[in-house]
């Protein structure tokens, strides 16, 4: 990397908490400190997603791209090629150890898929080249298969055999290079894989076509010998009226339903949970408890706006309770934390492209502290095993067991008066949770 493109930029030190202001450094991330029994970087594996931090421009529905980029000039191979260098010395400022890409994030499409291939090859090369050099790891790389006109109506679920076989070649490429570039998981992210309208749409058939594809991608991947984790990532509405991959219980149902779920599981997004009407919590927890979790896509929406606005996560209260569940899983496995997040369109220096990062690996890394002391402390646990103490014992066991029937519960019930069931309740105490989980936020990060 002969070449600087950031040399105003330094290598992001961890500077501690005793500085207010936030400056090029981390107050809560130290990567080598160990928490919980792991260091900070294997609890959270922090990757940078390459199509935000180095192909957005920070343009929207209504206005052009803001961005000031040193690679701004270069078109076709010349570009691509820039942004693997500039890449490279981000992710070595940044102090991170992983990054993801869609394949057509990082070449140029050709004039046909054989042209296209050999395009993402050579930039492929470059990064397997630059991994040997700097140790940086691939968390996961995917398929874009939602931006061409040719995915108008969907990939693996177009009404149109071509497009799906188009996809499918894609795909196959797709995991080619996840096994040439040693990504530690594969994620399918069905951009348009869903419908407008019921009135044009064999809903089945599509579903059961999707579900061939991702059968036939399984299939190959064993093929080929890649052994890395293959993935599903949840996304409701936008830019479809529904998506067949609605939420974590959705796609869950479907994986169930077609028999999947012993091959893949979930990469989960915090801005794609709240456009569900879901929490960060509620997706992770939903695919923690089925087994299925995976993967985490690091950011944030605004609660007062209905489009995925890709946010750069701040809010301590939301890291904590994901990490919570991250805790409670042991950890992501071969999974990560993604920052699949840009600068705000008016933060359009390439000083903010690390800002962005900083707060984002700063928020969680606090959220894991925090999260690691209440999962100590037991904080929630014995709250809730109190709550539903009843069922251990007596005719709540019995429920538990099998052992009740109607019958049985019946007469047990029938003849107890309404002052002993209404004595039965427990308050929930959500607001002494709330507060006791604030406490523990500000106690543990002062």
């Amino acid at each position: 990397m002969a070449k600087t493109y950031f040399p105003n930029v330094s290598n992001v030190p961890f500077v501690g908490t005793k500085e207010l202001k936030s400056g090029l450094g981390y107050h809560y991330y130290n990567a080598d400190e160990v928490v919980g029994g792991k260091k900070m970087r294997d609890w959270l594996k922090f990757s940078v997603a390459y199509w935000h931090t180095f192909g957005q421009e920070l343009n929207d529905i209504f206005g052009d791209g803001t961005a000031i980029r040193p690679w701004h000039g270069l078109t076709g191979m010349d570009l691509a090629k820039a942004r693997v260098e500039a890449s490279f010395e981000f992710f070595q400022k940044m102090g991170v150890d992983y990054y993801c890409f869609h394949d057509r994030d990082v070449a140029p499409e050709g004039l046909t898929l054989h042209e296209t291939n050999k395009n993402l090859d050579e930039i492929t090369d470059m990064f397997v080249d630059y991994q040997k050099q700097t140790g940086m790891k691939v968390l996961w790389n995917t398929a874009n298969m939602f931006t061409n006109p040719r995915f108008v109506s969907g990939a693996a679920s177009s009404p149109f055999a071509e497009v799906f076989a188009y996809a499918a070649a894609q795909v196959k490429h797709g995991l080619d290079t996840a096994k040439k570039v040693g990504a530690e998981n594969y994620v399918f992210w069905g951009g348009r894989e869903g419908y407008e309208s019921l009135l044009n749409t064999d809903m089945k058939r599509e579903q059961e076509h999707l579900a061939k594809f991702f059968h036939m991608a399984a299939d190959y991947a064993k093929e080929i010998g890649y052994e890395g984790q293959l993935l599903l990532e949840p996304k409701p509405k936008e830019p479809m009226m529904h998506q067949y991959d609605f939420d974590a219980a959705t796609t869950i149902a479907f994986m169930k339903t077609y028999g999947l779920e012993g091959t893949y599981k979930l990469n989960l997004e915090g801005n794609h949970a709240n456009l569900a009407g879901h929490t960060y919590q509620h997706e992770i927890r939903t695919a923690r408890e089925a087994g299925l979790l995976g993967s985490l896509d690091a950011n944030q929406g605004d609660k007062l706006i209905g489009w995925d606005i890709d946010e750069f996560p701040s809010d301590l209260y939301e890291a904590t309770l994901a990490m919570y569940e991250v805790v409670e899983n042991g950890g992501l496995g071969n999974g990560g934390l993604n920052f699949d997040a840009k600068p705000r369109r008016s933060s359009f220096t390439v000083e903010d492209m690390f800002y962005g990062h900083i707060v984002g690996m700063d928020t969680f890394a606090a959220g894991l502290k925090v999260a690691l002391r209440l999962k100590e402390d037991r904080v929630f646990e014995g709250f809730v095993a109190d709550r539903y103490a009843s069922f251990d014992s007596g005719i709540g066991a019995d429920v538990e067991s099998g052992k009740a029937t109607f019958e049985t519960l019946n007469d047990y019930i029938i003849d107890k008066p309404q002052s002993e069931l209404l004595a039965a309740t427990k308050s929930g105490r959500i607001e002494e949770l709330k507060d006791t989980l604030n406490h523990y936020i500000i106690d543990t990060l002062k």
